[in-house]
């Protein structure tokens, strides 16, 4: 299985997620000409991932595979979590939403300033089944938003196994390496390999 659909139509997550499998060809729900956007009514990252992955699934007859991902604060008990893009807004843009995470979090020291970027890929093989895979990198919200590569909460983000950059100011290996979707996505390659 060389060709994948993913169930995404977001630009620059396709992207990432290519440079991650680059032993796969990974198509988008938008250059497949499928509509498909189920409503994610899970209460975990890997219950929306199987929704979406499994109505692609249900579409195609074929494989597919999802993911869904945030950003999880401690500051604020674990949220916005699965609602990370819909948090503020699904149309607000990620400079407001990162500035007013930065303002709420104004007077909190850098220990209480825990994060976690989570990933779950689901992958629904061409009989039906869901197999799940999860990865998380730890981190800090930062102090102002920094770098202009990344997206969406990237600027804010710095992780614990980095070197005090955010994501947003990594070159995309240096992200893929440590990310959340990074870390799923390999999970879910190995998967795949050891099957063969």
């Amino acid at each position: 299985m060389n060709k994948i659909i993913v169930a995404t139509n977001n630009d620059h997550k396709i992207a990432e997620i290519r440079e991650i499998l680059s032993g796969f060809e990974c198509v988008s729900l938008r250059e497949a000409g499928i509509d498909s956007n189920p409503e994610e009514t899970g209460t975990t990252f890997a219950e929306n991932a199987e929704i979406k992955a499994m109505s692609l699934h249900n579409i195609t007859g074929g494989a597919a595979i999802a993911d869904d991902s945030g950003i999880c604060i401690d500051a604020f008990g674990g949220e916005p979590g699965i609602y990370s893009s819909r948090f503020l807004g699904e149309d607000t843009p990620y400079d407001i939403k990162n500035s007013i995470i930065l303002d709420r979090l104004k007077d909190t020291p850098w220990e209480d300033r825990g994060a976690q970027f989570v990933c779950a890929v689901c992958y629904v093989d061409t009989q039906g089944k869901a197999h799940s895979f999860l990865g998380v990198c730890e981190g800090h919200v930062g102090y102002e938003p920094k770098g202009d590569r990344g997206f969406g909460y990237d600027p804010i983000f710095v992780p614990n196994c980095g070197d005090g950059r955010t994501t947003a100011e990594m070159t995309d290996d240096e992200k893929n390496a440590i990310s959340h979707r990074g870390r799923a996505m390999r999970a879910f390659a190995d998967y795949i390999q050891n099957q063969s």
